[in-house]
């Protein structure tokens, strides 16, 4: 077989692309773990799970007596075209996932995008520590700016 400069080329590429690939989803492994946002009404947790290399879980719920009433499940996925956010919200888009697309990966910070969602439209991660962060949804709602911010401490590292 002959190697011509464009084949060379080509899997260099694909060697690239596969390589950024785990890397940029491996720069928020940070996130892994249960996290817990304490509010007067109680604590709300969300944790995150590595089940692959191309993909974290997630779940957002709250305790309430012995039970966990779960708020929203996530999926953190790496593909061809970028790191997704793909949330499922209870009660709400008919239960189907909403894909919100990874702007550039930083060390400490995650910002998710979907601009046609209705709210919200960016949700975003700011590692402020090894044990906190402070995750923000924020977006325009009837013509106003809006956003939501929850604090969080690391509770475990799963």
């Amino acid at each position: 077989m002959k190697i011509t400069p464009l084949f060379l080329l080509a899997i260099i590429s694909a060697a690239n692309c596969s390589a950024q690939k785990q890397l940029t989803l491996k720069k928020a492994e940070w996130l892994i773990g249960t996290w817990e946002n304490k509010t007067t009404r109680g604590s709300i947790y969300e944790t995150w799970k590595k089940i692959h290399r191309d993909t974290f879980s997630g779940k957002s719920y709250a305790l309430k007596d012995k039970d966990t009433v779960i708020f929203e499940t996530i999926r953190m996925v790496q593909e061809n075209n970028g790191v997704f956010y793909v949330p499922v919200v209870q009660n709400q888009n008919n239960g189907l996932p909403v894909q919100f697309k990874a702007k550039p990966v930083y060390k400490d910070e995650l910002i998710f995008e979907n601009p046609d969602h209705d709210f919200p439209q960016v949700i975003s991660y700011k590692k402020i520590k090894a044990d906190s962060l402070v995750a923000e949804i924020s977006g325009v709602i009837n013509n106003q700016k809006r956003s939501q911010i929850f604090p969080m401490k690391r509770k475990s590292k799963n």
